[in-house]
């Protein structure tokens, strides 16, 4: 461990992993925190799934969304992953002196349209306001709570010969924001920033067996997969052609040198499912609009265990790990 904190380590990657197994984790070990996942099922007379997250995008607006929207679809999205059905937000504002007003009614509207989209309310909140100068505009840090009513959606369900789905094109978010932070915006790229409840609820009542679900936010699709993985006999190959990547996109990434494997979403989920429902499942996405380019892009095998592998177009294989390093800092 490093004796700061970089920005490397809100990457989403390998840093961010080590900070919290070596760190966070012992600290306040536990065995809902033990699983790791984006959401905690917390036993009760009802299951519940509980999550928090902050953001500290920059810009505050960005084509396809703003600050406000990323919190409330992010918080829902990350519920929702864990089969849960969401339902109540927290929202804590810290704001820096000098924000304009009229800037934070956009992001206030920005969540309540979200919310209301999402089908969830924000019942709590706070606020708090630091010196000019000691903030950046505005951070937000949502927490959600839902009732879980899909168990057992974790990695450790993957098995041989499962299917990998995604439910459309990747990179989108990250590439957006990335190129409205630098004044490069051109054409019709825009974040692909969406609440996923109602396409996740889809996919699972949809008779598919699915294994796990998960936003590929942060690290991007590359590092989800490899997280689900990572340390076990299994592995997953992908292939490139299968994967759907917008024009725009590709060009961008091909001028900023980045790979949108690895770039944040902000809209999409990754599904693995039973090989002989992949078909059931690419259905349930399609039928919905944020599925509507949903695509089997790859198999959970018993080859090149802990491993994500990616088949080229030209037939040769590469091995695909953990982001390392901060690709995209503040991207959500």
């Amino acid at each position: 461990m490093d004796e700061i904190i970089t920005l490397d380590y809100g990457s989403g990657g390998k840093k961010t992993a080590r900070l919290i197994e070596n760190s966070i984790l012992p600290a306040l070990d536990n065995p809902a925190l033990r699983a790791l996942n984006d959401g905690a099922v917390i036993p009760g007379a009802e299951q519940l799934v509980f999550s928090t997250d902050s953001f500290v995008v920059d810009p505050v607006f960005f084509p396809g969304g703003d600050i406000g929207k990323l919190a409330v679809c992010g918080t829902v999205n990350d519920i929702a992953m864990c089969g849960g059905v969401p339902k109540y937000l927290s929202c804590a504002l810290i704001l820096e002196e000098g924000f304009p007003m009229r800037d934070l009614e956009r992001v206030l509207d920005s969540m309540k349209q979200a919310s209301q989209k999402a089908g969830v309310q924000v019942v709590t909140g706070d606020t708090k306001v630091v010196e000019r100068g000691r903030g950046d505009k505005i951070y937000i840090n949502t927490a959600g709570i839902g009732f879980l009513k899909y168990p057992g959606l974790e990695p450790a369900a993957i098995r041989p010969g499962d299917k990998v789905l995604v439910s459309g094109t990747v990179g989108d978010h990250g590439t957006a924001v990335m190129l409205a932070r630098s004044g490069m915006m051109q054409g019709e790229l825009r974040s692909d920033c969406a609440a996923l409840n109602g396409l996740a609820e889809k996919i699972l009542s949809s008779g598919a067996k699915v294994r796990v679900l998960r936003d590929p936010t942060r690290g991007g699709a590359a590092t989800t997969l490899c997280e689900f993985v990572e340390g076990g006999a299994l592995g997953i190959e992908l292939e490139e052609a299968q994967i759907p990547v917008r024009g725009e996109v590709k060009a961008a990434c091909e001028l900023l040198g980045l790979d949108p494997l690895y770039c944040a979403n902000e809209g999409k989920l990754l599904c693995v499912v039973a090989p002989e429902d992949a078909e059931t499942a690419l259905a349930a996405m399609r039928a919905c609009p944020e599925g509507e380019n949903a695509a089997v892009i790859g198999t959970v095998t018993e080859n090149y265990p802990g491993k994500v592998t990616l088949r080229t177009p030209l037939g040769g294989r590469r091995i695909l790990q953990k982001l390392s390093g901060a690709q995209l800092p503040r991207i959500c």
